[in-house]
């Protein structure tokens, strides 16, 4: 009987504790973060991982810049023209910053990604580039490198405001088992700690970027995939409505910080 009260107390802790967490993370404010007060995630990074990313040479996200490079001067298919062929690098400078954007054929927003798609089927005759695939992240990760610098600047076209709209709903509303919000972290209690880690304000003006714990080269919606997987919630599928709603609000959000892809982060 001692042992069956002991464990109904513990039980009762557990779920108190978790309620206690549910409302610091999950109940977040809807004002979000000033613009004043936008800080990128390479402000909160230790010294030798922001001077990784200063340092082309030693940034490990430019060989994928390069291999993107590479890739844009290449046709894609027999007979096709490459990126190069209708695009110069003076007037991509900035698209980056701009993504996603209204696609006026499909009547919808798409984020980089699939504009890089769409440009391959119409265009190009080639097959689509599978998401986190290295060559589609190697062509995100060049016209990233080509807009570095520049200033996030989301489009102020009215036909994006209901999908922007959608992706601050999704931001702010708890998910999962764990009912978290995006928000509750990153807007609520940003620069505060989650275990050995300071909570960012969670910008993707990095993206892609190279995360020193993946080793590897990832997208945004790597990034959101993670996150949703921790939150208990089931993750977006890739290139979806909700994916890039998000991603729209989530610009919105960064805008003005600049670009910083490929960005390095731990």
């Amino acid at each position: 009987m001692r042992d069956a009260a002991r464990t109904r107390a513990t039980i009762g802790r557990t779920v108190a504790g978790l309620a206690l967490v549910t409302l610091l993370l999950g109940g977040a404010s809807a004002q979000g973060i000033p613009p004043a007060e936008r800080r990128s995630g390479f402000d909160q990074m230790a010294p030798e991982t922001r001077a990784m990313q200063a340092d082309d040479t030693a940034n490990p996200g430019m060989l994928w810049v390069q291999d993107g490079a590479e890739l844009f001067t290449r046709p894609p298919a027999p007979d096709a023209r490459p990126c190069a062929g209708c695009h110069t690098k003076s007037a991509l400078r900035g698209v980056a910053a701009r993504y996603p954007a209204w696609d006026e054929a499909t009547a919808r927003p798409v984020d980089i990604e699939g504009r890089i798609t769409l440009c391959r089927t119409r265009h190009q005759a080639a097959t689509p580039l599978p998401r986190e695939g290295h060559d589609l992240l190697a062509l995100t990760a060049y016209l990233g490198h080509l807009s570095r610098g520049l200033p996030v600047a989301p489009p102020d076209d009215p036909r994006l405001a209901p999908a922007r709209a959608e992706g601050r709903k999704l931001f702010e509303t708890p998910m999962g088992q764990l009912g978290f919000s995006c928000a509750g972290c990153h807007d609520d209690h940003w620069g505060r700690r989650l275990g050995a880690a300071t909570i960012p304000q969670g910008h993707p003006n990095g993206y892609p970027l190279y995360r020193l714990e993946w080793q590897d080269l990832g997208s945004l919606e790597r990034r959101l995939r993670n996150c949703l997987t921790g939150m208990r919630a089931e993750p977006f599928t890739p290139g979806s409505a909700e994916a890039v709603a998000l991603t729209l609000y989530l610009m919105q959000r960064a805008a003005p910080l600049p670009v910083e892809s490929p960005a390095v982060r731990p």
